[in-house]
């Protein structure tokens, strides 16, 4: 566990990562390569202070190592190497599952019967209460068919969207770092990019064969000229998700795809992943 790591100072206390499992994990996230020396020294000061404030607890039998919980706390502070970790109040808790978990669900159709059913899921964020991941999904700092892919980020982000209610993609912005974001062209730029997403993938299916079951590994290939994961186009608190995925781990994609939301996001984040100061 990583409390081994703790050192004790004064009153007070501190998780120190070790240096060698720093180094290890940086290696293992190519997107965090753009980094700077002193960037890399604030994610990982973020990333010690988020494991001292947060409990992580593992799930299903899993094994909390330290090197798990190392892995999720510095994709979990890239979000907000400008912005501070004050951006992830109002909650406590981090739960780790080894690989997939099912949650119940209840949905209610246009007839107003309800259906009750169980969804196998990678991640999830509950307004006021913990992160759930799959430490099998958090280790794959690659792509999901095609598209960018960081389930801590995704979920991560859905944090700071529900600052200010139920996630919708327009997070609170604080006045004193983000003069220049203006609430309406964030929300018509948003609506565009949405827009625009869900009428490629509507060409998308309309093209797909019958033979082929659009949630199968055969669609993959339909679906990877999409700029973003279709799961994006649910609704718009899952574009803002999907879309931060990709600005941290896929950047040049988003910005060819949607230059205009891309800007706006640099400007949230205050970083820009492709080099241009925000």
């Amino acid at each position: 566990m990583l409390k081994d790591f703790l050192i004790r100072l004064g009153a007070g206390a501190r998780v120190a990562i070790p240096d060698d499992a720093w180094r290890t994990a940086v290696v293992e996230l190519p997107y965090l390569a753009r980094l700077t020396h002193d960037e890399l020294a604030r994610l990982r000061s973020l990333a010690e202070q988020l494991l001292m404030q947060k409990e992580m607890a593992g799930a299903a039998d899993l094994m909390l190592t330290a090197d798990i919980q190392i892995r999720i706390a510095m994709q979990a502070c890239l979000p907000i190497l400008n912005l501070g970790l004050a951006w992830y109040r109002g909650w406590s808790s981090i739960v780790v599952y080894p690989g997939e978990f099912l949650v119940p669900r209840r949905l209610a159709d246009g007839a107003g019967v309800v259906h009750e059913y169980v969804e196998p899921i990678s991640g999830e964020a509950w307004q006021g209460g913990p992160v759930l991941l799959s430490w099998d999904d958090a280790t794959r700092a690659g792509t999901r068919g095609g598209a960018p892919y960081s389930v801590v980020i995704h979920e991560f982000t859905h944090k700071l969207d529900m600052l200010d209610g139920e996630p919708n993609g327009c997070p609170p912005f604080d006045r004193r770092i983000h003069a220049g974001l203006d609430r309406t062209q964030w929300q018509a730029t948003l609506d565009d990019a949405f827009e625009r997403l869900n009428a490629e993938l509507d060409l998308i299916e309309a093209r797909l064969p019958d033979t082929i079951d659009p949630d199968s590994e055969e669609a993959d290939a339909f679906y990877a000229h999409l700029p973003l994961d279709p799961y994006a186009a649910q609704d718009p608190g899952e574009f803002f998700a999907v879309s931060s995925e990709a600005f941290f781990v896929d950047a040049a994609r988003l910005q060819l795809a949607f230059p205009a939301w891309y800007a706006l996001l640099a400007a949230f984040f205050r970083q820009d992943p492709l080099g241009t100061p925000a």
